[in-house]
């Protein structure tokens, strides 16, 4: 009879793992066209136009286009790393914490010292000079290769428009459509909505597209390319569409394990493994990731991005001086950047579950800074509620469509600048519209199951700063009314503290072997976590 027992919690709990593993399938929202080209842009594509693409004898099966340059020369300051003995002297860059040094170099967070203070939790100062023990030996120097603004949709994108670029180039690209869910998409919408879902610069996925296959100057491509543009070549992913997911992804897993710290090599398919260079921006490090996928061998790899005819030179073609741009618009993190005040995303009083701790933003890849709430209601588990999710601050509705909405804080119409929080699950019925102003506490939507397959109806909430998708728990802490979220080592669980309180997410369904959950587990479904004015708060 135990032995029976045993086998049917086995049963149940592996059931409900999978079950738990549906919980946000994010839909991929289509991406607001920016401004006209500038002028540089077109001047850039008429000199591209009377080049002539060499191409790599290592890459020719794939008709890959190479010029031949230089990798680039960016003087910057952060990142410097001198090394002397056993002690490094590290200089540092935005969006560095303790946390992710200590991951890069391999030691203890305790043994980095300063002559000022570090804070242990938070963004470390640009500029700040550390002093790191030193145990990794020798690593091959790597000139850097994009900053980190040309990598996720910052603000150097605003004024860069993907569908003039394609169509003046008027190669396959801007002929080329591809049937996805039933919908027509063109070269530019896909690229646009893989940008947008997940906040990659466009002009980084059209640089890549042109370095692996030619689309985006050439008429006649290789028709090797045509089925696999990007070259993953793997069965179930054929198009456009889903390889340029595939890259989106390895370039966020790249950028976002490097700032956490938790990526500190990279893996080649002939199975040889190379430490990443501490000194390293995670831009860069994005890219050495990628570049890994698509090239079996350090060679080659080495070939790709710093040989003669490398990534960077088609790049810089294309688009110009990407460490200008950069370097124009400052650090992604400005001195003393912390998140706006924040209500919880429903109305005060009433009943709602913490349903999901941390988990990635927008799928596999991005950092775990999405949390989940769900209205109590009794209604069917897949209904469109009948309640309300509000704004959890005032702004602009950026975007409003595949049931996602992004609330932009700053007020200037733009997702890639400044505070934006994207609301997932949203229902059609009733969705506020685009370009609307919208007050703190303000309806915008309903919870639901639209737009990607869940477990129930929800609401998946997340933010972005200047572009990049930011992470739950620390540097930069989600606070909502107060409620700090506290990240688990595992996807959906953690915390929501404030004073001495605290909810645990309902999200973990072992409760029933783990009986002294239950009660806070029963306190976190029926929390009113958001209380009226000058209403007391009542935690059961």
């Amino acid at each position: 009879m135990a032995q029976h027992r045993r086998n049917r919690l086995l049963i149940w709990f592996w059931v409900t793992w999978i079950l738990i593993s549906l919980a946000c399938n994010y839909p991929s929202p289509p991406a607001v066209v920016t401004h006209p080209a500038v002028e540089a842009l077109r001047q850039t594509l008429d000199a591209v136009a009377t080049e002539q693409p060499a191409r790599h004898a290592t890459q020719a099966a794939m008709g890959v286009w190479t010029p031949t340059g230089a990798v680039p020369q960016a003087s910057v300051e952060p990142g410097r790393l001198i090394v002397e003995g056993n002690l490094a002297h590290y200089i540092v860059r935005s969006g560095d914490t303790l946390a992710a040094l200590a991951g890069r170099f391999g030691v203890d967070p305790a043994s980095i010292r300063s002559e000022l203070p570090i804070p242990a939790d938070g963004l470390i100062p640009e500029g700040l000079e550390l002093l790191i023990p030193y145990t990794l030996g020798e690593i091959m120097p790597q000139p850097p290769l994009l900053p980190d603004s040309e990598v996720i949709e910052s603000p150097t994108s605003i004024d860069f428009n993907p569908v003039d670029f394609i169509n003046q180039a008027g190669g396959y690209l801007a002929s080329y459509h591809e049937q996805f869910n039933g919908q027509t998409l063109s070269g530019a919408q896909i690229v646009q909505r893989v940008a947008r879902e997940s906040s990659i610069n466009p002009r980084l996925l059209l640089a890549l597209l042109e370095f692996r296959s030619g689309w985006v100057t050439q008429k006649l491509p290789p028709t090797s390319s045509i089925t696999y543009p990007l070259g993953f070549r793997i069965p179930a992913w054929q198009g456009l569409y889903r390889e340029m997911i595939m890259a989106a992804t390895h370039l966020n897993a790249g950028y976002y394990g490097w700032r956490s710290g938790a990526l500190i090599e990279i893996q080649f398919s002939e199975g040889r493994r190379l430490r990443l260079n501490p000194e390293q921006n995670a831009g860069t490090i994005a890219l050495q990731n990628l570049f890994a996928r698509l090239y079996p061998t350090e060679t080659s790899w080495r070939e790709a991005l710093y040989g003669a005819q490398n990534f960077y030179t088609l790049y810089q073609q294309l688009f110009g001086d990407a460490w200008s741009r950069a370097d124009t618009l400052g650090p992604l993190f400005p001195p003393g950047v912390t998140q706006p005040e924040l209500e919880l995303p429903f109305p005060p009083g009433e009943r709602w579950s913490f349903t999901g701790g941390p988990h990635p933003s927008w799928k596999t890849g991005s950092p775990r800074g999405a949390i989940d709430f769900a209205p109590v209601t009794g209604e069917p588990r897949c209904a469109v509620s009948r309640a309300w999710v509000t704004a959890s601050a005032p702004g602009v509705i950026t975007r409003s469509e595949r049931n996602v909405v992004a609330l932009d804080l700053d007020g200037d119409g733009y997702e890639q600048t400044g505070w934006v929080l994207i609301y997932l699950h949203v229902a059609d019925f009733e969705r506020v519209a685009v370009g609307q102003r919208v007050a703190q506490d303000e309806r915008i939507g309903h919870p639901s199951c639209e737009g990607g397959a869940t477990t129930g109806t929800h609401i998946h909430l997340a933010r972005k700063y200047n572009g990049e998708w930011i992470a739950a728990d620390r540097p930069l802490p989600f606070v909502l009314s107060g409620w700090q979220v506290f990240a688990d080592e595992r996807n959906y669980l953690g915390e929501l503290r404030r004073d001495g309180q605290v909810v645990v997410a309902l999200r973990s369904l072992s409760v029933e072997v783990h009986p002294t959950w239950r009660c806070r587990l029963r306190g976190a479904l029926i929390n009113q976590l958001k209380q009226r004015p000058g209403e007391a708060q009542r935690v059961l």
